[in-house]
């Protein structure tokens, strides 16, 4: 009897999966609301004059083919004013080269900010530009400008297409419980933090878990990164029920949590949220053991795996859904590409749920007072026998 119940349901499933591809591709439904992205890779700008360079009388690790431990070795080799003289000559390559020293890139960002804002500002007055023109290149340098306000830690930049940054919270070096989270659609250089609506930016989530495990373990150093390293989809187009840009991002991110690891920080509870969960599923199964503590996925579409065994990860797997989150009623299967497939909350996935009673939609889950953000900081501190 078990066996046309589930051909009944895999059929269920098909016709689903096809009505899902017939929304996306016909543009019905809602799919067409966003538009198709290009996504970033490879180093930042300035890549082949770091690679030409031979001030230091040492071939320079290639930002596109080195990994971060051989980077973290060469930096070692340096005096710090051969460090200096490279960080003064190519800021951004230095800002987001994955291994290179925490404070170092700290230091370079603040350069490639500097120069990238003074760029803008020269084009807000260029008469051969437009008005448009003029009025976004004075966003953007007043964004820039924000991101260098004192006491601001940014540990990437990259000015290439919607822009990407990575923004540290706490004391990173001296931590010894981290976090790293990864945002979904809408999320770019100018939105990773912002008033409105603050729990869904990747720097809003991650200053209210440090809130929260602070007053749950004051003595504990914590430290927490809210990534925005990849290029997400806009809106409920194509891009955000495709595995695309997740696939372009995936590479990026496993780079950057290598990166953590080779100048020495614990290994961070990776914290993804809504299509970001599709980013850290593809990521995942690529790092070495150990890399991360735990893997917390909440407001996902899907993983584009039928089981939390098939990530091959050590991490412990968690999944979150609040009952208001708009996300619950998307199909949750994958059809042509289409589709991110099992709904990681589903017991029959395998990850451990985590309740979210309290929190509210698809952007509420480390809202202040939430069950969510205890349980997610319990997590992150290692306690995991006070998640309920």
């Amino acid at each position: 009897m078990s066996k046309p119940r589930r051909s009944t349901q895999r059929g269920r499933r098909t016709l689903v999966a096809v009505a899902l591809a017939a929304a996306v591709v016909g543009g019905t439904g809602g799919w067409a609301a966003g538009s198709t992205q290009d996504a970033v890779t490879g180093p930042a700008p300035g890549a082949a004059a770091w690679r030409a360079d031979h001030s230091v009388g040492k071939r320079l690790p290639d930002p596109a083919t080195a990994t971060p431990a051989e980077v973290a070795r060469f930096f070692r080799s340096l005096t710090e004013a051969e460090r200096q003289e490279l960080t003064a000559r190519h800021p951004l390559t230095v800002g987001n080269l994955d291994g290179a020293p925490l404070a170092l890139r700290y230091q370079a960002n603040v350069l490639a900010l500097k120069a990238e804002r003074a760029r803008r500002l020269a084009r807000a007055t260029d008469p051969a530009g437009t008005l448009q023109d003029h009025q976004e290149a004075r966003r953007l340098a007043d964004r820039y400008a924000e991101l260098l306000r004192p006491g601001r830690q940014i540990l990437a930049f990259d000015p290439r297409g919607r822009g990407q940054v990575a923004e540290v919270f706490g004391d990173l070096a001296t931590a010894r419980r981290t976090s790293v989270f990864v945002p979904g659609s809408d999320i770019d250089l100018s939105s990773s933090d912002r008033a409105r609506d603050p729990y869904g930016t990747p720097s809003g989530m991650a200053k209210s878990l440090r809130a929260r495990m602070a007053a749950e373990a004051p003595g504990v150093r914590t430290a927490a990164i809210a990534w925005t390293g990849y290029t997400t989809p806009l809106g409920l187009g194509p891009d955000a029920a495709t595995g695309r840009l997740a696939e372009a991002g995936a590479p990026r991110l496993a780079r950057f949590l290598d990166g953590l690891a080779a100048v020495g920080v614990p290994a961070p509870a990776l914290l993804c949220h809504s299509y970001g969960s599709v980013v850290c599923a593809l990521a995942v199964p690529d790092l070495e053991r150990g890399r991360i503590s735990d893997l917390i996925v909440f407001g996902s579409p899907g993983m584009r795996t039928d089981s939390a065994a098939a990530l091959r990860t050590t991490a412990r797997v968690w999944a979150a859904r609040d009952a208001s989150d708009w996300i619950g009623n998307l199909p949750h299967v994958e059809f042509l590409g289409l589709g991110h497939g099992t709904d990681p909350t589903d017991p029959e996935f395998g990850a451990r749920r985590v309740p979210a009673r309290t929190a509210e939609g698809h952007t509420g889950y480390l809202a202040p007072g939430t069950d969510s953000l205890r349980n997610f900081a319990d997590i992150a501190l290692g306690r995991y026998d006070r998640v309920r």
